[in-house]
This record gives C-alpha cells, sequence and structure tokens, in this order.
C-alpha cells in the first residue's frame, strides 16, 4: 500500500512539473518588415492565459528578454519576446545600440507601429486570452511599452522596468486604455527627475489608473546583470531592486488579471 501511494505521489508530481514550450515565431508590421520574436507558454496550463508583452533593451532580443518571457510563462502566461529593430538587425556594441535606439526614439509612431506588431502577433496565439494582456519593458523597451499604451492600444496595464519616461505626446496619455507601473532606480542619471516629474503630470493630467515606484542606491538597468555593479556609470545592477521590482510586477499582474 505504502508503494503504491508513493507511485501515485511520484506521476502526479512529475505531471506536474512545467513543460515550456518556446518557439520563434517570425510575424510582421503593416510595412511588412520582418520582425523575429521568441514565443513561449507552460503546456501544463490549462485553456487560454494571460499575454504579456517582453521589450527588449537598447542591445536588441537577448538572452535576458528570452529569460524574462520564461519566467513568466512559469507564472502561467504566454509571453513574446518582441523585436522591434527587425530580424537580423543587432547592434553588435553600445555605439550601435544607442544610433539604433535613437532611430526609434525619434520616430515615435514607429516605435508604436512596432510595439503594436507584437502585440498583434500574441493576440493571434490560440492560447492567449485576448481580454487579458500586458506589455513590459526594459530601458528602451520601458519607452516602448509605455508608447504602445499612450497608443490606445487595448492593453489591462503596462510594466516599465528603468524606461524613459519622457515622450514628445503627453496628450496621448489620455488614450490609455489599462493601468501603469513605472518602476524606477531613483538615481538613474538617464531619467532624471525632471523627466520622472514631467511624467507624472502627464499621467495625473490624462487622469491615468499609474503607479511609480522609486527604488533607492538604484540607477538604470538595475534588473540587467550584464551591467555590471558600479553605479557611478550610471547603468548597474542591483540585485534588491530586480527582486523588489519582480515582486511589485506579480503584484500588479495579480491585480490587472483577477
Amino acid at each position: 500500500m505504502k508503494w503504491r501511494i508513493l507511485a501515485v505521489m511520484l506521476i502526479m508530481a512529475s505531471g506536474g512539473q512545467a513543460a515550456l514550450r518556446p518557439k520563434t515565431i517570425i510575424y510582421r508590421d503593416r510595412q511588412q518588415a520582418e520582425l523575429e520574436g521568441y514565443l513561449v507558454y507552460d503546456d501544463a496550463v490549462a485553456g487560454k492565459r494571460p499575454g504579456v508583452v517582453v521589450i527588449h533593451d537598447w542591445m536588441g532580443p537577448s538572452d535576458f528578454t528570452r529569460q524574462r518571457a520564461d519566467g513568466l510563462a512559469r507564472m502561467g502566461y504566454i509571453a513574446l519576446a518582441a523585436d522591434i529593430y527587425g530580424k537580423g538587425v543587432r547592434p553588435k556594441d553600445a555605439k550601435e545600440a544607442a544610433t539604433l535606439a535613437g532611430q526609434y526614439k525619434n520616430d515615435r509612431a514607429l516605435l508604436r507601429a512596432r510595439a503594436q506588431a507584437a502585440l498583434d502577433a500574441l493576440m493571434a496565439q490560440p492560447e492567449t486570452d485576448r481580454a487579458r494582456v500586458a506589455a513590459i519593458g526594459f530601458c528602451f523597451g520601458g519607452t516602448a511599452a509605455l508608447e504602445l499604451a499612450r497608443s490606445g492600444a487595448a492593453l489591462d496595464g503596462v510594466v516599465s522596468f528603468h524606461g524613459g519616461l519622457d515622450t514628445p505626446n503627453p496628450q496621448d496619455a489620455r488614450q490609455i486604455r489599462g493601468k501603469i507601473l513605472a518602476l524606477h532606480g531613483a538615481d538613474d542619471p538617464f531619467v532624471p527627475p525632471d523627466q520622472v516629474a514631467a511624467f507624472e503630470k502627464e499621467m495625473r493630467d490624462a487622469k491615468v489608473d499609474w503607479q511609480l515606484v522609486k527604488y533607492g542606491n538604484a540607477v538604470h538597468a538595475f534588473t540587467i546583470p550584464s551591467a555590471g555593479n558600479d553605479n557611478s556609470k550610471g547603468a548597474a545592477y542591483n540585485a534588491e531592486a530586480d527582486r523588489r521590482s519582480l515582486q511589485a510586477m506579480k503584484d500588479f499582474f495579480a491585480e490587472i488579471f483577477k
């Protein structure tokens, strides 16, 4: 009898393990630019599940964003690590990344269109619950996710991790349909206090349901281990801010996807 009970427990344990189903997908924006995304979900989850678009930092799609997408899949979501730059367009260093990211920051319509293409691709997946969808982004990706919300996209929420908070079109915040969570390094020199203050005013004026969380002793890129640990460079990993911001995202999703 004990052996039978043990056997049943082992079967149940093995059957309950996460079974991630990752795959590369090719999708296109309205101009037919070819984009290469990373889609992942856990097939142990029954039925449709909330979807999350994950937008990369200025270095483009990477192991980091794929790992974040995997983490979301383990939480029960379907995640698409987006490609804003286009298939095969990958900066080789920070100089190239700054130039490439700058092209999109200076053309917010194109940035929004590329982010919308990722959202459309995610919504087209049979596993996605189209009524429960969010977007998150890191650094440049945080800017992109916020611009997607400002475009009026059908999102329940957006989470920006150490993203740029500025926009040339603050009046577009009136088009935001979901809730906003901005997770910010309090000592981030690339997103200075005047930009933060302008973001707060933008959100208030548009009567958005928004939150801004500042992490002490954290600078830009605080969730990205490859950023190193030297705050004097303006961008550095901070394990505590990373952990706290991940928990903040989890709590936010529990609220918007209830």
